[in-house]
């Protein structure tokens, strides 16, 4: 077997990484640990690739993944106002997750969508023309569906 250049290794690391993050939410110390081992590449390497891309993440994750658009349309239609309000709301900055691993909130650049700015995505469903008070209407019935979630489950034990 031919060995592999290190560019060649390098060219593995991004679809590992994806792949780590599509089966643990997002990738943890000890993946990185395990990647660098099997691609011979150092933990700084594969960190320095991973940190660079915003589109992974080194915590877990929430139980709602809650994306607001910040782009040119987006922006000029609040959206950065929309971002502070509800960053408030939840008590996190962007990027984290609350206390109790309910709501991971991101700013991303584009979600497609600059017709329906400002747009925000929930859970993967889009939510257009969005604003403070719609958001928060948003949250309160997700709220409201994890708690009758919870005591349906809670019911059934």
């Amino acid at each position: 077997m031919q060995d592999l250049s290190r560019a060649d290794l390098a060219e593995q690391v991004i679809p590992s990484l994806q792949e780590i993050q599509e089966r643990l939410g997002y990738i943890p110390r000890e993946a990185i640990t395990w990647l660098a081992d099997k691609l011979h590449l150092s933990e700084q390497e594969i960190y320095g690739v991973a940190s660079f891309y915003n589109n992974f993440r080194f915590t877990p994750p929430g139980k709602h993944h809650l994306r607001i658009c910040l782009g040119t349309a987006c922006h000029v239609q609040g959206g950065d106002r929309l971002l502070a309000a509800t960053s408030e709301k939840l008590g996190i900055k962007p990027g984290e997750t609350t206390p109790d691993k309910r709501y991971s909130l991101e700013r991303v650049a584009c979600v497609g969508c600059c017709a329906l700015a400002p747009a925000v995505v929930l859970d993967d469903e889009v939510f257009g023309r969005t604003t403070q008070r719609s958001l928060k209407r948003l949250l309160d019935t997700v709220d409201r569906k994890d708690r009758k979630a919870k005591k349906s489950g809670e019911d059934s034990q």
